[in-house]
Order: structure tokens, then sequence, then C-alpha cells
């Protein structure tokens, strides 16, 4: 069987969108049939992930940018990371956050940059159905683990503000420590449930996905099983991972502008906004663009937008996270200049 938009296919719409894309008019959909006591069922054993729409005169420009772009995402983090290990100054409950935060980053991005880049330069996009939902378990994972990241900081951030004569006690390197593991714990589970409650689910004759990555809402259009108890969870999921974290971030920075605001003091306000500066910039990029793009859906449901949307939030924010904490941040440009001067950066890790 072959996927040909003109012999009005399903996803006729979303094809004719990518026409001007280097690939191939038709693709092969493998499939196998098997007997049930309803009849035939199709198992799709691969999806076709149709990419960007990227005119084929541009591929190799957007090829060097998303691959520039993935390799900065790669040793910025990195770099973040091995400041704070290397300076015992920068051990501190945020920077522990923080060095989970570039590892989480630098994870989320190696779930989908890679493939896309295969992608641009393959005849047949095309990913495998358990490399779809291992895509999608790891997608799910690093992404809700960022969430849950953000928000310990924004804690870490209310009680250095508002409570700094107790912060030692309040956020005690116990406290941090259960932190971080619930927040690994609680990702786990979810992105373990979603992606067992996905493998139940039958598709279609259409593998096609107009995307990039294998994302769940994309799957689950897809689906011609019943998929309400995937609608349900997903719709919980979203509250639980993205609207509740969101709320407890807004209610921890109103807590700290009115803290701030009744001693008022040029030195007190312009040092809590350094400080808390850079760690709004990502919680108004990565939830800005989550809530645009799954909570504010657009009328006409444009894939064109959802697309773009989804490389803001997937592969810009992380790109730009290192940006934002060393550029705002006075104790990471320290330890970086520190170590470009090759002076000796007290550890605690005997290095």
């Amino acid at each position: 069987m072959w996927f040909d938009p003109a012999q009005g296919n399903p996803n006729a719409a979303v094809a004719q969108l990518y026409a001007n894309r280097a690939v191939p008019q038709k693709l092969p959909l493998i499939m196998k049939q098997v007997n049930d006591e309803n009849g035939n069922q199709t198992i799709i054993s691969e999806f076709i992930l149709l990419g960007l729409p990227i005119q084929p005169e541009l591929k190799a420009l957007f090829y060097a940018l998303f691959l520039a772009m993935y390799l900065t995402t790669i040793l910025g983090n990195m770099l973040i990371i091995l400041l704070i290990s290397l300076d015992s100054h920068l051990h501190t409950p945020m920077y522990l956050f923080l060095s989970n935060l570039s590892f989480s980053d630098m994870c989320f991005s190696s779930v989908t940059i890679p493939k896309l880049l295969i992608n641009m330069e393959s005849k047949k996009p095309a990913i495998p159905y358990p490399g779809c939902l291992t895509q999608m378990y790891f997608f799910l994972f690093f992404g809700d683990l960022e969430s849950f990241l953000l928000v310990a900081m924004a804690y870490d951030r209310y009680v250095a503000i508002c409570y700094p004569l107790h912060y030692t006690v309040m956020m005690s390197p116990k406290l941090c420590s259960i932190l971080v593991v619930l927040s690994w714990v609680l990702t786990t589970f979810h992105a373990m449930l979603q992606t067992l409650l996905m493998s139940r689910i039958s598709f279609c004759d259409n593998n096609i996905i107009p995307h990039f990555f294998c994302d769940t809402s994309a799957l689950l259009k897809l689906a011609c099983s019943d998929i309400h108890i995937n609608e349900l969870v997903l719709f919980m999921a979203v509250g639980l991972i993205i609207v509740i974290p969101f709320l407890l971030i807004v209610i921890s920075y109103a807590r700290i502008l009115s803290s701030i605001l009744r001693v008022p003091s040029v030195r007190g306000i312009r040092k809590a906004f350094s400080t808390c500066g850079s760690h709004l910039s990502v919680v108004s990029l990565f939830y800005g663009m989550i809530i645009g793009l799954y909570l504010c859906p657009s009328a006409n449901n444009s894939t064109l937008k959802e697309t773009v949307m989804s490389i803001m939030y997937t592969v810009v924010t992380p790109m730009l996270n290192p940006f934002i904490y060393s550029l705002r941040n006075q104790d990471i440009k320290g330890a970086f200049k520190k170590l470009l001067e090759g002076r000796k950066i007290p550890n605690t890790l005997g290095l």
C-alpha cells in the first residue's frame, strides 16, 4: 500500500502543506494483518514523520541551523554542569537544581533533534513503532522533569528572598535531595503510564504524523480504537504537570514581589530582580510555548503554527537556558572567568 495525497488520503490536507518539502510523494506503508473476532486489524510497524515544511533549496541551511543549535545546547549545558561541579561556591540548592535542569535540557533536545536531522537527509523519514513509543517516553520524561525542576527553583528563590535568615534551615540538603528525587520519580511514573496506555492503542491504515517527532496528541489523532482513557489521563496530566506547577511558580513570584514592595530598597529590588530574572525568563519561554500549544490551541488547528511552537520549547528554550543563566548570573560568570584564566577553582570533589 502506498501513500498518495492525490488519492483521497484522510491526511491529504496535511500532506499538501508539506508538498514543497523534498519528500517522495509516495511512501511505503509497512503493515501486516492479523485476524481477530471482529475481522482484520491493521498493525502498523512504522510511522512517517513529515518533519518541517521546508523548501528543498533551504533544506541545507536549516540543517546547518538546527545542527548548530543542538551543538550549542549540548556544549552550553555541559559547561554549566562542569562549572557547578568544580566550584564549591556553587554547591548550593539553587545550583543543584540548575545542574539537573541543564542535564534535562541536554537530554530533552537529544530526544528529538538527532532524529530530525537524520530525517532531513533521508528519502524516507520513518520511525519504527517501538522507536516512536521510546521517543514519546523520553520526551515526556525530560519535559516533565524540567517542569518540576522549575517549580523547585521558584520555591528556592521564594525562601531565599522572603526568609533569608532561615534559608539554610528551610532549604536543607535533605529537602533539596528529596525534591530532586521526587521530580525524577514522578516523571518516570507519568512517562511510563502514558507510554503503556499508548501501546494498547490500535492504529488505522494512516501512519502519517504531521510533526517532526512522536507527539502524544499527534499519535492519538491517528488511533482507530477507543482513546477515552488516554484522553482522560492526558487531561489530568496537563493539570498536574503544566497548570499546577505554573500556578505554584506564579504564586511564588507574587509572594516575592509582595515581600520586596513591603521594604522598598533600590539595592534590594535590584538584587532580587538580578536573582530571579534569569529564572523568570526560562519560565516564560517554557510555559508560554506549552500553554499556547496545548491549552490555547489555534481555532484553525494550524499544523505549521504547532510545529513552530514545538520547535520553540523543544529546541530554542534548551539552547537559550545556558546563555540566560550565565549572562545574568554573577556566580556562574565568576566561575567561568576563573576557568578561562586557569586559576584553581575551589572544590569539594577532591579534583
